[in-house]
Parts: structure tokens; C-alpha cells; sequence
């Protein structure tokens, strides 16, 4: 499926964006080994969420999908059952790798595949420390999926954390849950805590100081109810939408809040955007509304430290750096060389083709705007990030931008093209 996208004279509007993804992942999941039901509401619908949902069905959990929530039957943390066959993870490295993480300590086999990008992801990240804790993980050429998980009896272990990656943090602590003893995390911990605060309420106990995160095997979780607040990577692209349109306004409410997960927030008001918060929940995310107002735009420095907090939106603020004055600089996201796509490549080969100078790094990119965009074809590269994030760059292109096989924005977020067309109609 591909798309035009025409130069937009008008943004704006109110948007509620589907739920987050990562908590959607981990609902899903924690739910199917709590005892007792578990009610999610605002549920993401995108493919990688309904994958995950579909293992955990695949292994005997009953899950009921209801118009306004979704019931999930828990079966504790050794109650899932063998898989008649390969559980197949899609795209969805988040689905593959949490499971990695609960299926090391189940008393069955489990094969995990993935779609063509998913089998070109590095999965020994993971793997290797399961290993240290007792399991046995056959991969494919000693990184990759189709991945084979003999299920052991885990012992806890301490870890320090090589890459700074939510998956693999969560996956050690999903498989601490299970293990004898205590699972210590040092090293590189500081990115996305969804797992840290949703685990204690599902009644699991967690110790946390700035330099570790410490969990005890064994123990229980009980299902809950959970409204799943609005995924900020998804309004990310709603909320450039508002600067790259001149005088663009939106308004997006039940937004996710977690600070690991705003620097994409903080970004733009660095460089002169116009944001209002208001947070109406605590607890155990924080979410409220957010309201943007576009702006002249200035180029801004992300350092190393900063990027695990907007991994995902960098696609989107590559874009948004050739509207804004001056040098924008992005480093330590070697990460997404290994994303859906080689994310870094992926975003100078869409620019050059829309007349843009950009210079690469093994780990970013530097790009001195504003430099006029001039409508092309592009690929999204099988990509959902960067499908929408030149859906929204080409909002101010001169001429008409053409962007190849953006069926990929299924995988997060089903209703994009459609919410980007009442935004600029008005």
C-alpha cells in the first residue's frame, strides 16, 4: 500500500492516540501469568500488540476481547502450556524478547520465528544472559531467530547490563520472576521503567536505587485492572505535525506521561515549541493531556544520555531538524541500526531523496537546517516509524511526496493515514 501526501495549509485539531504500546505488551503479559482476571482498557489494536496476544492464546490463555476492554484469564507464572507450533513473533521484537525471558524458566520447549526484519535483530543480547541463569537458547547463526528455548530450572544471577534496552531489562526481570534466589540489574538501566512499575502493581516486589533493580524469584502476581493510557511515540508524529504546518495546533488527551518517555517533549520545547501538560493520573503511569501550539524552530544537540528516553520518535526529529534554524546533532542511537530497519540509513536515504543534506554517524546524524523539502519517492523500508515520520515531513514539502509500502504503520498504530487526514482538512 502506498500513500500521497500532499502539502498541508491547515493542522489541526484533538487526538486520542492508541493505547501504548509498551504497556500493552506487558498488560498482555503479566496478565496471562497473574492468578485471576486482569481488565486492560485502552488496549493498543496495532499488529505487534495482537501478536503478543496471540502467543499467549498459542499457550493455553484465554483471552476475551470485548468492545470497550479485554479480559485475560490468568494461569500464574508456571501455569502456560506447550505451543502446538512455533510461536510466531511477527515484527514485534518486544513480544520475542519478553518471552525469551518467560519461557527460559517453563518446563517445555518453545520455538519463537519472526517476520524477514525480525530475523535480522539480535537476539544473543538477550539470550546470553538467560544462559547465565540456567537456560538453554539455540539460536540461528548464534545471534538471530528462529530461536529454540529449552525451558530450565533458573537460578537468579547478577547482571550488568551492557545496552541500554527496556526489552532486555524487562526480559531479565519477567525471567527473575521465576528463578531461585535474587536477579541483579546494574550497568546500563536507565530506559523505559514500564516493567519496574507494573510489575508491583501486579503485586510483585522490586528494590530500586539509581544504580541497580533487584527482584526475588518466586513470587505471585495477582491480575488487576489497567486503563492503558495513549502511546507517546504515536503522538510524537501529531505533535511535529503542529510545527512542520506553520500555525498548527493540536490537543491529545490520556496521554501517556512517564518521564522515560517524554524526551520527545522536552526536545521540542528545547527547540521553541509551545507545550502545556496536565496530568490527571499517578499512578501507576502518569498521563494526562497535552496541548501543542507550532513555532519557529531551533536546532538543538541530543546527547547520548537523552536518546533511550525518545529512541523511537528520532526518525520523527531527524525530519522536524530540516524545519528548525541551525545545527541539529543526534548521537549514542546506535540502537537504531537495529531496529524495524537500519532506522539511521534509512532516514538519510528518504532526505537525500527529498533534496535534504544530511551527514551520517555509526550512532546519529547531523543536519543544519532549515533546508526546503521537495516532494519525492520515498521508502518506508517496511518501517512504521519512518512511513509516518515522512508522512508528517511531507506536510511541507513543495510538491507531492509518495511514500512505498506504508502497510507497516499496522504494526503501531491502524488509523494513522486517517487521523492525519482530519488533521489537515480540518
Amino acid at each position: 500500500m502506498d500513500r500521497t501526501i500532499s502539502n498541508a495549509r491547515q493542522f489541526c485539531g484533538t487526538v486520542s492516540v492508541p493505547g501504548d504500546k509498551s504497556l500493552s505488551h506487558r498488560g498482555l503479559l503479566f496478565g496471562a501469568i497473574s492468578q485471576g482476571k486482569t481488565r486492560l482498557t485502552g488496549l493498543s489494536q496495532g499488529e505487534d500488540v495482537q501478536t503478543t496476544a496471540r502467543c499467549l492464546e498459542a499457550m493455553g490463555v484465554r483471552i476475551e476481547r470485548r468492545t470497550s476492554e479485554v479480559i485475560i484469564d490468568g494461569v500464574g507464572l508456571k501455569g502456560l502450556r506447550v505451543a502446538k507450533a512455533a510461536l510466531d513473533c511477527g515484527n514485534s521484537g518486544s513480544t520475542m524478547r519478553m518471552l525469551m525471558g518467560l519461557l527460559a524458566g517453563q518446563d517445555f520447549v518453545s520455538t519463537l520465528t519472526g517476520d524477514a526484519s525480525l530475523s535480522r535483530r539480535p537476539m544473543d543480547r538477550v539470550a546470553n544472559p538467560l544462559r547465565e541463569m540456567g537456560a538453554q537458547i539455540d539460536l540461528t547463526e548464534t545471534r538471530f531467530s528462529p530461536l529454540r528455548i529449552t525451558g530450565k530450572k533458573l537460578k537468579g544471577i547478577p547482571y550488568s547490563l551492557p545496552v541500554a534496552s527496556a526489552q532486555v531489562k524487562s526480559a531479565l526481570l519477567i525471567a527473575g520472576l521465576l528463578a531461585e534466589g535474587e536477579t541483579r540489574l546494574t550497568g546500563k538501566i536507565q530506559s523505559r521503567d514500564h516493567t519496574e512499575r507494573l510489575l508491583p502493581y501486579f503485586g510483585a516486589s522490586l528494590r530500586e536505587d539509581a544504580s541497580s533493580i533487584t527482584i526475588a524469584g518466586n513470587q505471585k502476581l495477582q491480575g488487576v485492572s489497567f486503563d492503558i493510557p495513549g502511546d507517546p511515540s504515536s503522538a510524537a508524529f501529531w505533535l511535529a505535525g503542529a510545527c512542520v504546518v506553520g500555525k498548527g495546533s493540536v490537543s491529545l488527551d490520556r496521554l501517556l506521561l512517564n518521564p522515560t518517555r517524554t524526551g520527545f517533549q522536552r526536545t521540542l520545547t528545547r527547540m521553541g515549541a509551545q507545550l502545556i501538560e496536565n496530568v490527571v493520573v499517578k499512578a501507576p503511569e502518569l498521563a494526562g493531556n497535552v496541548e501543542v501550539k507550532g513555532s519557529m524552530l531551533r536546532g538543538i544537540s541530543v546527547a547520548p544520555h537523552e536518546v533511550s528516553s525518545l529512541i523511537d520518535e528520532v526518525p520523527m526529529l531527524a525530519v522536524l531538524a530540516t524545519y528548525a534554524d541551525g545545527i541539529t546533532e543526534v548521537r549514542g542511537a546506535e540502537e537504531l541500526r537495529v531496529k524495524e530497519s537500519d532506522r539511521i540509513e534509512s532516514v538519510a536515504i528518504n532526505l537525500r531523496r527529498m533534496g535534504v543534506v544530511i551527514e551520517t554517524f555509526p550512532d546519529g546524524f547531523r543536519i543544519k537546517g532549515p533546508q526546503k523539502l521537495t516532494g519525492a519517492t520515498v521508502d518506508s523500508f517496511g518501517d512504521h516509524r519512518i512511513a509516518m515520520a515522512f508522512a508528517i515531513g511531507a506536510l511541507g514539502a513543495s510538491g507531492d511526496t509518495r511514500i512505498l509500502n506504508c502497510e507497516s504503520v499496522n504494526i503501531s498504530y491502524p488509523e494513522f493515514f486517517e487521523t492525519l487526514e482530519r488533521l489537515t482538512l480540518g
